[in-house]
């Protein structure tokens, strides 16, 4: 954690306990996320205190908040920690993201309104330009909310329980994975054209496209992640109780790749 300060804004009025724990949950966050605090790293209460200019109570409500959204783990008589990635975690959560998210395409497919289609194409358009400019990745993961292609779709789909997990409950775990694909050379060329083609198939309004083709770009981010972080342990669970492998979805008909791509 050494190098790792930052402050409350400097003049902003006071914060209730509440927002300051918000705001404390927010700022960790990005930090897990961006490796400003390294994975595995222990979280010192006394000296994040410190850092933050807060007290103890803002605090422990925030790290509550990182545990429960899976970026801090606590273990009796050692405290906090900043979680590590593990192969057999990917794997599940890959396996759930497939299907929520297929599902979330479908919906908007069908349930986009003009604005949210808009907001869709100027996001993508971003992406575009910043890898044209010769970013190594587009701005997702990364980004915040407003800028994450998947959440605007997530948030257009019409169904509140899928908004709810995949921009909730499990958005910052979900982000902690996504964002090492930076890491992986070409991917975010790859990623965006994959991008594309999940839009071109929301504006048809074919929910069937739109479904298979986001299932397919998620199952082609595990596939280039997954070298990265190693096979799952063997013995993670009982056979019976084990969950099913993580299998990439069906081929769609292949469309006509892109000559400009």
């Amino acid at each position: 954690m050494a190098g790792f300060v930052d402050t409350l804004a400097e003049g902003a009025p006071p914060l209730t306990e509440g927002a300051l724990a918000r705001s404390l949950f927010q700022r960790l966050s990005e930090a897990i996320i961006r490796g400003e605090i390294p994975l595995g790293a222990k979280l010192s209460e006394p000296a994040l205190s410190r850092q933050y200019g807060v007290s103890r109570g803002p605090l422990r409500e925030a790290l509550n908040r990182l545990e429960e959204r899976r970026l801090v783990e606590r273990t009796p008589r050692l405290g906090a920690r900043v979680v590590s990635l593990s192969a057999e975690t990917f794997r599940q959560i890959y396996g759930v993201r497939e299907a929520l998210e297929g599902l979330a395409a479908r919906g908007a497919a069908l349930a986009m309104g003009e604005a949210d289609l808009a907001r869709l194409r100027a996001i993508l358009a971003r992406q575009e330009a910043s890898l044209d400019a010769g970013a190594g990745h587009a701005p997702n993961a990364l980004g915040s909310m407003d800028e994450d292609f998947h959440a605007a779709i997530a948030r257009a789909a019409g169904n509140g329980l899928l908004i709810g997990l995949l921009c909730g409950d499990l958005y910052q775990q979900l982000r902690l994975y996504r964002s090492q694909l930076r890491k992986v050379a070409g991917r975010g060329r790859r990623a965006v054209t994959e991008h594309r083609r999940i839009l071109d198939a929301i504006e048809d309004r074919d929910a069937e496209m739109a479904e298979m083709q986001m299932r397919r770009h998620i199952a082609a981010s595990y596939a280039a992640l997954a070298p990265l972080l190693g096979p799952p342990p063997a013995n993670t669970a009982p056979a019976n109780t084990a969950p099913a492998p993580f299998t990439p979805a069906p081929a769609a008909p292949s469309a006509p790749e892109d000559p400009s791509r």
